[in-house]
């Protein structure tokens, strides 16, 4: 056997890490097939793809026609999605503002309070964050959190708890009074269909990054949510800003309802719009263009 050459070697190596990484993806495929398998057997009658996408280009079409509605009568809408970690709220949210100008609608997903936060007024934080007129915001998680995570992880005294839901009625009304169209969504799922999505995470690289410390303990408390969720709707829910639950054991079909349901909340219609004409190039005959330099551009890789 001839001795390897420096080249020889570092190719042999290369190839053995190729190898590696091409069997663990082989066994992450494998398992995902399981998983996906699996999770069928649990959704027998899962939505055609087709019907879905059908579906969903036309209720965004709709919420395009609400976005021009708000905008022209300079209405003020606040969404609020909240619910049990992984029962859909975000990809809910992407689909809703999907095809919309984040000019007029945007989303607020708060972090974690900062110490200076702590101190303040406990919805100083969110008032920032409130439309002006003719402004869309959803809130992916909102003041809630105290009635949920902050509660049930001990980040919130009962004390603090008691006095939040003495003041979230009548703050929400005075929202409503300033103008503000408030619509509430409790997205549900079951325990078994959380356990079957939190494993799909752990095992999937490009989603892992979904599960936090904070959604790890779901599992170990959910009962302890269950609790906190079935106060929070007896003291929060209100006349002026009821709750609005959204199964969310079918992906598809809660993204599809919660679209079409918040379409009947905003008494939207047609308004004017200016034609649009493409206007003819402007020819400077005396321009002449610079050429340059190739470390601008962006290398051609594909």
């Amino acid at each position: 056997m001839q001795d390897q050459t420096p080249k020889d070697w570092l190719e042999a190596e290369l190839q053995d890490t190729l190898d590696e990484d091409f069997e663990i993806e082989l066994e992450d495929a494998i398992l995902s097939q399981e998983i996906a398998r699996i999770y069928r057997q649990t959704h027998p009658d899962q939505m055609p793809r087709a019907d879905y996408f059908r579906e969903l280009l036309r209720l965004q079409a709709e919420l395009i026609k609400l976005q021009d509605w708000v905008a022209h009568h300079k209405e003020k809408v606040v969404v609020i999605f909240e619910g049990r970690d992984s029962a859909g709220k975000g990809g809910a949210i992407k689909r809703i503002t999907q095809r919309l100008n984040p000019r007029v609608a945007r989303v607020v997903a708060l972090p974690a309070p900062s110490d200076r936060e702590k101190t303040q007024w406990y919805f100083q934080r969110y008032v920032p964050h409130l439309p002006a007129g003719g402004e869309i915001v959803l809130f992916d998680r909102s003041w809630y959190n105290r009635a949920g995570v902050e509660r049930v992880m001990g980040f919130a005294t009962e004390d603090q708890v008691r006095q939040f839901f003495d003041d979230v009625p009548e703050f929400e009304r005075m929202l409503v009074r300033s103008g503000i169209r408030l619509v509430k969504y409790w997205f549900s799922i079951t325990d078994e269909e959380q356990q079957m999505r939190f494993l799909m995470r752990i095992h999937d690289p490009l989603k892992q990054w979904k599960l936090s410390p904070m959604d790890l303990q779901a599992r170990v408390r959910w009962e302890d949510y269950t609790k906190a969720k079935e106060e929070m709707f007896e003291r929060t829910n209100i006349p002026e800003a009821p709750w609005y639950i959204v199964p969310g054991n079918d992906k598809k079909r809660a993204r599809l309802n919660c679209m079409a349901h918040l379409l009947t909340q905003v008494p939207y219609g047609p308004v004017p719009h200016d034609e649009i004409t493409l206007p003819d190039r402007v020819f400077n005959p005396d321009y002449e263009r610079e050429v340059l330099p190739p470390e601008l551009y962006v290398p051609q890789r594909y």
